[in-house]
């Protein structure tokens, strides 16, 4: 039985999965390992403990969002902005226990509250409640201090950051599969906040040119910080809409910032945008179905774009951070019959599942996707003891299967696109 209760969907969207999927740390003295992954040799892995049950309870209370209660599964302290609810007495340096507030029903100021919450463990709050919610626009820093989180993981602030970027297993692992080689140009064309484009970089040797663009300058920002941060200088990001990245004619030299000529690009990484709903942690989501499929128009736009921006000869590697058939497999069955000039090609390494049934594909496509679904771990309670005696292939195993969702796809463009336009 899982320590967390079900997911909250929305009735519809709830119904909408089930047809898918139905269809014909240092720690109390103990030295948390780092694990290098077997096919990924720039990957380390890191334990994480928990869910701990042994935590007590406090009468004291702070209910957060569902987006902060996220973010403090993943290590975070819970900043004041995302604070709801707190107990009538409470003062700075009391204990507290925190709850995540999975349904939004909790109204903001509250002094308790008894619907639906999952307990995300203790800390010690750094404000008291008058102060947290004085509506002062200047408090945004640490509400809670966590000290007694359920899930017990190494903070990597400030930890080697010209060296290490955290990222999710399979984020990794599409970088690899699209196989940058040095002096190589690519395009990472829905890049924010740049975690695969220095990847990509990284592989490169940082020889060759990658370029990445996102529509939001914000997130822009990021991705150069990203660069800067890793000592990556062949990155150029550009604050563009990756829909409108391709043009046939251009009466004006841009000196190589988007739009650009047919078949610029060696490979492209379209990691789309999506649902999201692979995403984890992740204790509520509150969009419609209408939300939920309105990303296969979008994903096809951008498909387009990147079909015509590849050379003949180049690769282009599909992926997101979604589960639904819409937007993973159905997109490549799309992309077969709509660009006869693609190939399906195997991918390496090959550490998720096979591509789920239900889009027409044959059998021996399915093979060559592949599919991350957390479902297949099984749950366990890791504890300080069980992560001592346990052997390292059983650990990679687990890393492996508890992850993200995620879904890849790679394609091979074996001929010229030039002078075809696609519906």
């Amino acid at each position: 039985m899982s320590f967390f209760p079900k997911i909250s969907l929305k009735p519809e969207v709830e119904n909408y999965l089930k047809e898918i999927f139905m269809n014909k740390e240092q720690f109390n003295g103990l030295q948390v390992p780092v694990l290098q992954h077997p096919d990924l040799p720039d990957v380390f892995l890191i334990p994480v403990i928990g869910p701990r049950k042994n935590i007590r309870k406090q009468q004291c209370e702070v209910i957060v969002g569902a987006q902060c209660g996220n973010a403090v599964l993943r290590g975070a302290h819970v900043y004041v902005p995302g604070i709801v609810s707190a107990s009538k007495f409470m003062k700075a340096g009391d204990v507290i226990s925190v709850y995540s507030d999975i349904k939004g029903k909790c109204k903001k100021g509250a002094k308790e509250f008894d619907g639906a919450k999952v307990f995300l463990g203790n800390g010690i709050s750094e404000l008291s409640r008058k102060e947290i919610f004085s509506g002062l626009p200047e408090l945004k820093g640490i509400g809670i201090r966590m000290t007694e989180p359920v899930y017990l993981s190494p903070s990597f602030d400030r930890v080697l950051p010209n060296y290490l970027f955290l990222q999710n297993l399979p984020s990794a692992v599409v970088t690899h599969v699209l196989n940058p080689q040095p002096g190589e140009k690519i395009l990472d064309l829905c890049a924010a906040p740049g975690g695969k484009t220095t990847h990509i970089a990284a592989l490169m040797h940082d020889q060759g040119e990658v370029i990445a663009l996102d529509k939001i300058s914000n997130k822009v920002e990021k991705i150069n910080e990203n660069a800067s941060l890793l000592g990556l200088n062949s990155i150029r990001a550009f604050c563009f809409d990756g829909t409108k990245a391709f043009k046939v004619d251009m009466t004006e030299n841009t000196e190589g910032a988007p739009p650009f000529l047919p078949e610029s690009f060696d490979r492209i990484l379209l990691d789309a945008p999506c649902s999201g709903l692979g995403q984890r942690p992740n204790m509520a989501w509150t969009w419609t179905l209408k939300e939920v499929m309105s990303y296969q128009p979008l994903q096809r736009k951008l498909f387009t774009v990147a079909v015509q921006l590849l050379k003949p000869g180049g690769v282009l590697v599909y992926s997101t951070c979604t589960i639904t058939l819409a937007e993973n497999e159905e997109q490549v069955a799309w992309a077969l019959k709509t660009f006869p000039c693609l190939q399906l090609q195997p991918q390496k390494p090959h550490i998720g599942g096979e591509g789920m049934l239900g889009a027409g594909l044959s059998p021996e496509q399915l093979k060559q996707l592949q599919r991350f679904d957390p479902s297949a771990a099984p749950f366990q309670h890791t504890c300080i003891d069980s992560l001592r005696d346990a052997r390292g292939e059983d650990m990679v195993w687990l890393a492996n299967k508890d992850c993200i969702g995620f879904f890849i796809a790679k394609f091979l463009k074996c001929k010229s696109t030039e002078g075809v336009v696609s519906k």
